[in-house]
């Protein structure tokens, strides 16, 4: 598996290693321990969501708060997104910054996303596949969202009009966000 960092502590990029020859590939998208090494600690999901989008879908800023918080793996079997993960953890020092990553079925990238993070997705390609592990049950009552297109976050989503859902579009101002992460 290969492991690159990013400038926010925490969130990494990890890819599976590919064997391919005339009839195509394989590849392990999931090793426990290999994981658990890149990460530094155990990870335990309970939870796998999918979800297919055409292209210009944007899905986010979503997060749960604790002690219902949610780690994320994302990965994208087909397709291609952009995959934006805001650091919501009091006191850090990357607190409200935001890292982006490509994520293709043809990169093969994984975005791990810890918990204390807002997590969204923007959808490149029509019949996008984004499939997730998640280290918690969702648990609505836990549930949040900050405005994807927020000035104070300043994310460059590449489009002026994605579409969005109502509860998206009705998310809050990060300006008015009292995290709930605790350092």
């Amino acid at each position: 598996m290969e492991v690159q960092t990013t400038p926010i502590e925490g969130l990494l990029l990890v890819r599976p290693r590919v064997f391919g020859d005339e009839r195509g590939h394989f590849s392990e998208t999931w090793n426990q321990r290999a994981f658990d090494e890149a990460v530094g600690h155990p990870v335990h999901f309970v939870q796998a969501n999918e979800s297919g989008s055409k292209a210009g879908v944007l899905r986010g800023l979503h997060f749960q708060a604790p002690p219902h918080a949610q780690g994320k793996l994302v990965r994208v079997p087909r397709g291609r997104v952009l995959d934006v993960a805001v650091d919501l953890r009091a006191g850090s020092p990357t607190y409200g910054r935001h890292h982006a990553a490509v994520l293709s079925g043809e990169n093969r990238w994984q975005f791990w996303v810890p918990p204390g993070f807002a997590h969204g997705f923007l959808t490149l390609e029509d019949d996008t596949l984004f499939h997730y592990l998640c280290t918690e049950l969702y648990h609505p009552e836990s549930e949040g969202a900050l405005r994807w297109d927020d000035p104070d976050l300043g994310i460059d989503w590449g489009i002026e009009d994605p579409s969005v859902s109502e509860k998206d579009a009705a998310a809050r101002a990060f300006a008015t966000f009292q995290t709930p992460f605790a350092p």
